[in-house]
């Protein structure tokens, strides 16, 4: 016990004897001198110059010019012991790790001082030797200057967004007012922007981040008050007079088009792979991002929106016509380098969100060849208490309208919103299929065999294949029927990149847009291209291919032969059509299309019922005359590169129920066979069991039907 205690003594001395030394031997370094400062600058694939930005905007002023109830928001918001703490704060610490590990407000876990420090002596950088040499220099700074003079040190280097650093920009970048004009709300709202700038800045115009900010802002004003600079009466005042919201932003004067969006994606994915990339340090400029982005197909996709719109869309003498939005973008399938983005009208238009990344528009039918992977992948539960069976593109289930869904255990699902309480499963026509096969399901995109097949296969089992696909984890739906037929919300960006594993065999290239990041001439670590990875056997990937080529040969995406290349690709359409996608690929490009209504005023999706003049706007009508115009550039002097011949997945099993061998199969055969005649069909019988002959009976042919003449979507159905 006494060589314990006498080695932690030895210990503690030790320890206290090197923070000391520390103490002794550390200087306060030479402030970070601001006439070095550049601007970033921005690099298309090819080496050009695509944009710059984060030129420095900052007016340092004296503190005195801060009116005092602004400075006693940042004071109450990041450190309210600033008047009587030596500079550091390790309960603070303590206190904010606590509280965000909680779920409660941000907190700061440095003082006023520290960030001072951080912001005028040091860098950006998240080590642990900055920040044991931030907390000397913080402590010495607290002992050799005044209180005022780091707080007037502190409001001139924080960086509020907007490309504002000091409190001066930030007064005129949100109110269009010099500082000494800010009252105590808008200096809440100011003390709240600080912590999260890059979101706070669209404050105006996002409802998301207002609805964050004013949180923020409501929690700064309640910290006054309790700390005693606001009385309660007063706090009142600010409440009914309601959230100070910022003035408008108009960023995009110097980046035009799809510049902003193009910027955006860049910085983003910078900041996601390096922590010392922060709002701040963009802002203090010095970095050059050499981006994914192909100057000419960039040009290329946005000329192919505007062709389709002024030929399809009316907004002059057409009122629907005036909120159509549409999203797009083009991936490289084997190193999933972004080539192009159309992200809207652009920031010279005030259209911000960038609906080429954007989340929450569901992508619809286009969902059915994710599950389709799983069932081949995975196999399905066609019996209870039996094992999975194997399924193929020949395996048939039934097609009619309004059939009942059975869950794994042999459950009907049910639907609260049925009279019967049952689900009853709706296509966009009351056509009776009868039992057909899962790729002639795929090429008319009828309901209901894929969801009666993603029931079989199970939530799980389909969330493995998206997921191993490239697609997020949030962007997908609940547990639901509307799941497999398309109720998630994956981005544009996404979901070409979930197709091009599909186009490359099954090798999954994660989609970036950043290639390389220097910093005042030294090269950023963690930009290395993601490499490849198998997310599907070559065998599934290819057969799913072989299937979509049919979608496009004889199917709902008829429109996209006109590329006259080999190609594949789906549909789909949601709910009450609020939304239209088409993506497609050929062996070397893989490009989304997206369309949607939304009110900027009011961000919620609305019908796409008349747009265009259309009764009804489906997948393959505009988008497919999108992704068609834009391919057809992007693909110009490229050969026509076949996709691999699929392997035979052997024989798969139908639905239980399945009539055995109808005079109809002869047609469905000859959709089942490679071009060489080579039969893959691969049908089995009711049960499950493979290879067993039978009679024949009679089944309505299989003729296509033209989306245009389709009947309105109803409920629980995506085409």
């Amino acid at each position: 016990m006494r060589q314990l205690l006498a080695l932690f003594v030895f210990c503690f001395g030790a320890t206290t004897a090197a923070v000391g030394y520390a103490f002794a031997t550390v200087t306060i370094p030479d402030p970070n001198p601001r006439t070095l400062l550049q601007n970033n600058v921005y690099y298309w694939s090819d080496g050009t110059v695509l944009a710059t930005d984060g030129s420095v905007n900052r007016q340092n002023i004296p503190v005195s010019q801060v009116p005092a109830d602004v400075r006693w928001d940042f004071i109450a918001a990041e450190n309210a012991s600033f008047y009587s703490d030596p500079g550091i704060d390790p309960q603070g610490i303590l206190r904010a790790v606590v509280h965000m590990a909680q779920g409660d407000s941000v907190q700061s876990g440095s003082t006023i001082t520290q960030q001072f420090v951080k912001n005028t002596y040091l860098d950006q950088s998240q080590t642990a030797s900055r920040k044991f040499k931030e907390l000397l220099i913080s402590t010495k700074i607290g002992a050799g200057m005044s209180k005022q003079q780091i707080l007037q040190g502190y409001l001139n280097s924080c960086f509020f967004g907007r490309q504002a650093n000091g409190i001066q920009a930030a007064a005129r970048m949100y109110y269009g007012v010099p500082v000494q004009k800010l009252n105590a709300s808008q200096g809440a709202f100011l003390a709240a922007a600080v912590n999260e700038p890059s979101l706070f800045q669209h404050a105006d115009s996002d409802p998301a981040a207002k609805a964050k900010a004013k949180a923020r802002w409501s929690w700064v004003l309640d910290r006054m008050v309790k700390i005693g600079r606001l009385t309660p009466e007063q706090r009142a005042r600010y409440a009914a007079a309601g959230f100070p919201t910022p003035r408008k932003w108009t960023l995009g004067s110097g980046l035009p088009g799809q510049t902003g969006y193009l910027v955006q994606l860049a910085r983003s994915y910078a900041q996601a792979h390096d922590r010392s990339i922060t709002d701040g340090s963009l802002s203090r400029g010095g970095y050059q991002i050499h981006t994914t982005f192909d100057r000419k197909r960039t040009a290329a996709l946005a000329r192919a929106v505007a062709k389709v719109r002024a030929q399809r869309l009316d907004p002059a003498h057409r009122a629907v016509d005036r909120d159509v939005q549409v999203g797009a973008s083009s991936v490289d399938p084997k190193t999933g380098r972004i080539l192009a983005v159309y992200g809207g009208s652009g920031y010279g238009h005030a259209h911000y969100s960038d609906n080429a990344d954007t989340t929450g528009v569901p992508v619809g039918s286009t969902f059915k060849p994710v599950v389709l992977a799983a069932a081949l992948q995975h196999r399905a539960v066609l019996k209870p208490g039996e094992p999975p069976a194997p399924i193929t593109p020949a395996s048939k289930f039934n097609g009619d309208d309004g059939i009942k869904i059975k869950d794994q255990q042999g459950n009907y699902v049910t639907d609260d919103k049925d009279p019967t309480g049952l689900l009853h499963q709706r296509n966009d026509t009351r056509r009776r299929w009868g039992h057909i096969t899962l790729r002639k399901a795929m090429e008319q995109s009828v309901n209901t065999p894929y969801v009666q097949l993603g029931e079989d296969v199970g939530h799980q089992n389909v969330v493995s294949t998206a997921q191993a696909l490239g697609l997020r984890s949030d962007s997908l739906a609940a547990p639901s029927a509307g799941f497999y037929i398309g109720t998630s919300t994956p981005s544009a960006i996404r979901m070409a990149g979930a197709y091009s594993t599909f186009a490359a065999s099954g090798m999954r290239a994660t989609p970036y847009s950043v290639a390389k990041v220097t910093h005042n001439g030294s090269v950023l670590p963690g930009f290395t291209a993601p490499a490849p990875v198998r997310a599907l056997p070559a065998a599934i990937a290819d057969n799913v291919t072989d299937v979509l080529r049919g979608v496009i040969a004889k199917g709902t995406g008829t429109k996209a032969k006109a590329l006259g290349r080999t190609a594949a690709g789906k549909t789909g359409t949601t709910d009450d059509f609020r939304s239209a996608w088409f993506v497609g690929y050929t062996r070397q490009l893989s490009t989304s299309v997206v369309l949607f209504r939304e009110d900027p005023a009011h961000p919620q999706l609305q019908s796409l019922v008349g747009v265009g003049g259309l009764q009804k706007v489906f997948g393959g009508d505009i988008p497919a005359e999108i992704w068609t115009r834009y391919m057809s550039d992007a693909l110009a002097g490229l050969p026509d590169t076949p996709f691999p011949s699929p392997a035979s997945l052997g024989r798969g099993a139908n639905e239980p129920g399945t009539p055995t061998h109808s005079r109809s199969d002869d047609h469905h055969k000859k959709d089942d066979k490679k071009d060489d005649g080579t039969d893959r069909s691969g049908g089995g019988d009711r049960t499950g069991k493979a290879g067993r002959p039978g009679k024949w009976t009679d089944t309505p042919p299989d003729a296509p039907e033209d989306p245009a003449t389709l009947p309105k979507c109803r409920h629980h159905k995506c085409r």
